[in-house]
């Protein structure tokens, strides 16, 4: 698992509550004393979550230029995975950050910087340098920079402790939600001729909603030429374990089905990986779709496994429901890889037609009195008079329909995915 989606780092940058907020003169102090030591041109403190590196302090940038870029684009992410200083003094030719895409849009000639820790040692950011020209970096420049990063630690460790010695359980919710966001995707692709809609729904049993990060997750992603995959799973119980579970499934499911074609091979690499990595007891359920367009004909052709999930639905364009069946055991380290038995079931989607990933929130859904559930039955008939909907009009009259039975009460938490074939105009 790469370590910028290591959740336990992900939860100290939100303890951290840095993020998206405005610029702060403590910060802006000590990038200004960094360019005055060193005589470089721009000088950033950042903060980074798995997906963007956010500039809390960028002296020497045009504010147009916005304050984040993407993670990928930036050097930032050597210091993530390395907790070590990068000094590239001919950032041009380096061959750890000459083809980031931030060497060129920042004018990179010269790039100094160094890790910035959360109190409990996880890289929250850094603090550097960049020189417009290549240009070597003095020892006497290079440690006072270090110096600086310090500075900034001790900084946050301390607005951290005063925070958290005030409101304390104030806190947890926002930072339960902060983390369980880092897991979700941001928003969905748009595939072309698929119509993509997914919510993740919060469960209130407890009365704590969002005091704990849970296990439903989702992800669409792109594999290779014109297929698409989608994949729902949901981890037992909640909290850090779950979220490292989450966060491993999500990253292999990614890499592993962009080498293989058949979802049950997928599911069988992520057990595999659940087993020799072994981040957490937790077991794991998980449906895997692929699609691409159909050879000859309008709509796509697909192909659905299952570890222990439950079955996802297919709604024909004239209404009808179709349960799909792919059996197989669910994910778990101490089930040996190699015994699970899966499947692949192959399907068509046609112009109109839909295909349903959920989570049982949905299906388990009942009063705070212990009514009757809503049930796979009631859900195919809710899915199947959606007829003619979009996939955000679906999910929203689903939605819609189970709170109608439960009263607006969420026994579980809940996440569905619709991925519809657009119809002709």
């Amino acid at each position: 698992m790469l370590l910028q989606f290591d959740p336990a780092r992900l939860l100290a940058v939100a303890a951290s509550e840095l993020l998206d907020t405005p610029p702060d003169g403590t910060f802006d102090d000590l990038a200004q004393l960094a360019l005055s030591i060193t005589g470089a041109q721009k000088a950033f403190f950042t903060v980074a979550d798995g997906r963007r590196s956010f500039w809390k302090a960028a002296l020497g940038m045009d504010p147009a230029a916005g304050r984040e870029n993407d993670i990928r684009d930036s050097p930032y992410h050597l210091l993530i995975g390395t907790g070590q200083p990068l000094i590239a003094e001919d950032a041009v030719t380096d061959p750890r950050i000459r083809d980031l895409a931030a060497v060129g849009a920042l004018r990179i000639g010269a790039w100094a910087g160094f890790p910035v820790f959360s109190p409990d040692g996880y890289v929250l950011g850094g603090f550097y340098v960049v020189d417009r020209q290549a240009r070597p970096f003095t020892p006497a420049q290079t440690q006072a920079l270090q110096t600086l990063a310090r500075s900034v630690s001790s900084e946050i460790a301390l607005r951290q402790a005063l925070r958290d010695s005030l409101a304390l359980g104030a806190a947890s919710a926002a930072l339960a939600r902060t983390l369980q966001d880092s897991l979700l995707p941001p928003r969905l692709p748009d595939p072309p001729g698929l119509d993509v809609a997914a919510v993740h729904l919060p469960a209130d049993a407890t009365g704590k909603s969002g005091m704990d990060v849970v296990g439903d997750f989702y992800d669409l992603f792109h594999t290779r030429g014109k297929n698409w995959a989608a994949v729902m799973g949901d981890v037992c119980g909640k909290g850090i374990d779950a979220a490292r579970v989450t966060a491993l499934a999500r990253y292999t499911v990614r890499a592993e089905a962009s080498q293989h074609t058949q979802p049950s091979t997928v599911l069988h690499r992520l057990h595999q990986a659940i087993a020799v990595q072994r981040v957490s007891d937790r077991f794991l359920t998980a449906a895997l779709v692929t699609v691409r367009p159909a050879p000859g004909s309008a709509g796509f052709a697909g192909r659905y496994a299952s570890a222990g999930h439950p079955a996802v639905l297919v709604r024909r364009a004239e209404g009808t429901v179709e349960e799909l069946c792919a059996p197989g055991p669910f994910l778990h380290p101490d089930f040996p890889p190699d015994a699970a038995r899966r499947t692949d079931t192959a399907f068509r989607l046609g112009p109109g037609g839909a295909v349903l990933l959920y989570t049982d929130g949905i299906t388990e859904a009942r009063t705070r009195d212990r009514g009757p559930l809503f049930g796979d039955e009631r859900l195919k008939e809710t899915l199947a008079a959606t007829r003619g909907l979009d996939a955000a009009a679906t999910l929203a009259r689903l939605q819609e329909e189970a709170g109608k039975h439960s009263g607006g009460y969420a026994v579980d938490d809940t996440a569905l995915m619709l991925v519809r074939a657009i119809p002709p105009s």
